[in-house]
Parts: structure tokens; C-alpha cells; sequence
């Protein structure tokens, strides 16, 4: 029974205040009644509507309330939404900063790694952060000195080691500080998304180590991350941040349904981009799609096989000999599907708007929840892909219909392939 497990972490009523920068409401007026309306325990009357509710007063909960148990040799999955407080409960963990509220109680060493560089110094050498490190959790020169040479073969960075980390990349970073929080002696290790800084091989890599760690030594694993395929692989538990809150706390494949649901809520099928500031350019002022709508729909809702129509309008600030548009398809868990390499927009010219319908066809897509990425670039003569404006997503869209087995996504894919018989005898 997991009752009868070895707590290793436990939180409880653990709450994360912050203070805004804000000094006051813009009016004497406007203060007085702002607090009079929390002295009554009401609404305040001068907060914007669609403003975030967990901004009280002149403060911020980051986190309102987290009761969690995690046990020993548990990899545990922590996934929600930018801003639902998973980087906080994580940092609260690594007693990066106090809880304003409520306990923590931690029954091991932690070794965590949550943002490229924490825990280094720069003006030291990979070698000395390494002995750093080891001492900061409390071990002897000679138990870092056992281990150092599995951390420099792991990490990649033999011929860096003893260059001051302040030169290195920051994927040469993530490597040496995975290195340093998998091999050092700690019961429990943090990890947030930072792996994304590293290349695939390696980030493979360190997620067997992850999963070696949990199954095979018995430590204590959390893993805050995006991307629902590496959840799946590593974590046996999973839980659901939502505005601060834990939503849902259970099986890997329920959090993530739960947590997609969440993320696809929008139903638009049209957007005036020229209205969405917090989205520039990627190389700015050259090329830009202002304008997208998906056409003949009120929902973002599809039969299976039923085309998909889009309708864009593309600006242009310079002339383009052939410029070109690529569409790369993924599921609702960010899992990529496929890809339209290149449509040719043709010739534009400087200081244009030009509209465009596109036909996507779907063809062998099954029932599910997708998203829909645009990207403007250009070819150069070796044919490599220069990228002007991206759209990552540019819509969601769910596909609908009856078939005759469910469909199992984790482990059959997206696409139904059809072409193929058999013949008896």
C-alpha cells in the first residue's frame, strides 16, 4: 500500500505570498475603497476584469494552499500552466525561499536544478563547483573525488572541466549541473525544465539517469516539465497545478488529460494578430501574419478527413523572391505529428498585405485534440530554412468522429495508416 511508504517530502497548508511592486491604485479614492472591500472580505471594486484572482490587495499567491505527500523512490510529475506555481513550489522545496505559510517537512538531501547556472559560480571551474556542490550537501573530499570522474563522463565537458563555467554555453551548463545533482550523494532530486537547453541525445540521456535513480536507487524524484512525453516516460505519479493549487493528484495519463482539457479551452477560429502586442516578430519588421481565421466553422471542430481551410493575411516590409510557409502539426500534449515542409507564398512585394486560403487535408488523423504551428521563412540557396514570423500555436482544433477500436495515442501514434492488406493462404 503507498500508505506504508517512507515520506520523503510533506507539505502542508504551504501558501507563497508575494508582494507587488505597486505602490498604490492610482487615487487616494480608489485606495480606501480597494481596502474597505477587503476589510469586508468582498470584491475589490477597482480590479480589472479577467484580472488573475489570486492578486489580493497589493500581493500575489503564488501558491493558496498545498497539502502533498511524496514518497520515497516516488518520480513524481508536476505539470500545469505558465504561471500555476510550479517553478514556486519547486524553489520553496530547495529552500530557495520560505513559505509564507504552512510546513515543509523534507527527510533526506536535496540536489536540485532549476534554472541554468543556479548553484555555480561563475569565476570557478567546472571541477571546483563540482567540490562545491558536494560540500554544500554535506560530504567529504574524498566521497566528491569517488564520484568526480562519473560526472565529467556523463556531463560531456572532460576538455572544460577546469575552465571557469562563466565561459561555458548554457548547454554545456545544463550538462555539468545534471551531472553534479545525479551523481552527488542526495536522497532527492528537483528537476525543472531546464533539459530543454540540452540537445536530444542528451536529454535521453538524463532521463534514463532520472528513472534509474527512482526505480533501480530508490531516490526520490520530481520533475516539472512541458513536454508530456518525457512525463510519461519518467514519472509514475503526477499532479495538476492550477492558479496556485493542486487540481488533481493521481495516475500519469488522468493529469495529463486533465491538464490538456485545461489548456484547450480556446475556441476561436479567428485572430487579428495586430491586436496581440505580447507576440513580435521573429525577425522583426520584415515579414508578418496579421490576420488568421479558420474558415467555414463556428468551433474548431472537425469530422475525420474533413479538410481544413485557413484563411491568412501576410505583410511584408520588404520584396520576396518566393516566400514560403510551413505548417507543423502536433497533439494536444505538444507531441509532434507531422509537418507541411514548405508551401510557396510566391512573390511579394515591399510594404504589401496579401491574403491566402490554404487547404490542409488531415488525411488519417484519428479522434483527438491538435495544435496547429505556422511559420514564414525564407530558403537561401542551400536551401536552409531562415525563419521571419512563427505562430507556435497558431489555433487549436479538435477532431471528432465514431471508430471502431479507441484509439490508444500513447502507444499506436496519430495517424491511422491504411495502406496495407492481407491475403490468406
Amino acid at each position: 500500500m503507498m500508505d506504508n511508504r517512507e515520506v520523503a517530502i510533506q507539505l502542508s497548508g504551504v501558501k507563497k505570498r508575494y508582494k507587488l511592486g505597486q505602490i498604490g491604485g492610482g487615487t487616494l479614492q480608489g485606495d480606501l475603497q480597494s481596502w474597505w472591500a477587503r476589510v469586508r472580505g468582498k470584491e475589490d471594486p477597482n480590479t480589472k476584469i479577467g484580472t488573475d484572482q489570486r492578486l489580493m490587495g497589493q500581493t500575489f499567491m503564488a501558491l493558496n494552499g498545498i497539502d502533498l505527500t511524496v514518497y520515497k523512490g516516488e518520480a513524481l510529475g508536476i505539470i500545469g500552466g505558465n504561471g500555476a506555481g510550479k517553478s514556486t513550489m519547486l524553489k520553496l522545496l530547495s529552500r530557495v525561499t520560505a513559505p509564507t505559510e504552512g510546513e515543509i517537512d523534507i527527510y533526506g538531501r536535496i540536489a536540485s536544478m532549476l534554472e541554468v547556472g543556479t548553484g555555480f559560480n561563475g569565476e570557478m571551474t567546472g571541477r571546483e563547483n563540482v567540490y562545491m556542490n558536494g560540500a554544500i550537501l554535506g560530504m567529504t573530499k574524498a566521497e566528491i573525488d569517488a564520484k568526480m570522474e562519473d560526472i565529467i563522463e556523463f556531463s560531456e565537458v572532460r576538455e572544460f572541466i577546469d575552465t571557469p563555467v562563466k565561459r561555458y554555453s548554457s548547454g554545456m551548463y545544463v550538462k555539468l549541473a545534471f551531472s553534479v545533482a545525479a551523481h552527488l550523494d542526495s536522497e532527492i532530486m528537483i528537476m525543472d525544465e531546464v533539459l530543454a537547453v540540452g540537445d536530444m541525445a542528451f536529454q535521453k540521456k538524463c532521463l534514463n539517469k532520472m528513472r534509474d535513480a527512482a526505480q533501480k536507487e530508490g531516490r526520490t524524484v520530481l520533475y516539472v516539465s512541458h513536454n508530456m512525453n518525457t512525463i510519461r516516460q519518467l514519472c509514475d505519479r503526477c499532479i495538476v497545478l492550477d492558479k496556485g493549487k493542486i487540481v488533481f493528484s493521481g495516475d500519469v495519463e488522468s493529469a495529463i488529460d486533465i491538464y490538456m482539457q485545461n489548456k484547450m479551452i480556446d475556441a476561436q477560429v479567428e485572430y487579428d494578430l495586430r491586436e496581440t502586442t505580447v507576440r513580435p516578430s521573429y525577425v522583426k519588421d520584415v515579414a508578418r501574419i496579421e490576420y488568421l481565421k479558420l474558415l467555414d466553422k463556428r468551433m474548431p471542430v472537425y469530422e475525420v478527413n474533413e479538410p481544413i481551410r485557413i484563411y491568412l493575411r501576410i505583410s511584408t516590409k520588404k520584396a520576396f523572391a518566393d516566400l514560403k510557409l510551413r505548417l507543423q502539426l502536433g497533439y494536444g500534449d505538444d507531441s509532434p505529428v507531422g509537418t507541411v515542409p514548405m508551401l510557396s507564398l510566391g512573390r511579394m512585394a515591399p510594404e504589401d498585405e496579401t491574403d491566402f486560403t490554404i487547404t490542409f487535408k488531415p488525411s488519417g488523423l484519428t479522434v483527438g485534440k491538435y495544435r496547429m504551428s505556422i511559420v514564414l521563412f525564407e530558403a537561401d540557396e542551400f536551401n536552409n530554412s531562415h525563419d521571419l514570423d512563427l505562430l507556435l500555436p497558431a489555433f487549436r482544433f479538435e477532431i471528432q468522429g465514431t471508430d471502431e477500436l479507441i484509439w490508444n495515442h500513447r502507444a499506436w501514434g496519430h495517424i491511422k495508416l491504411l495502406d496495407a492488406s492481407v491475403y490468406r493462404g
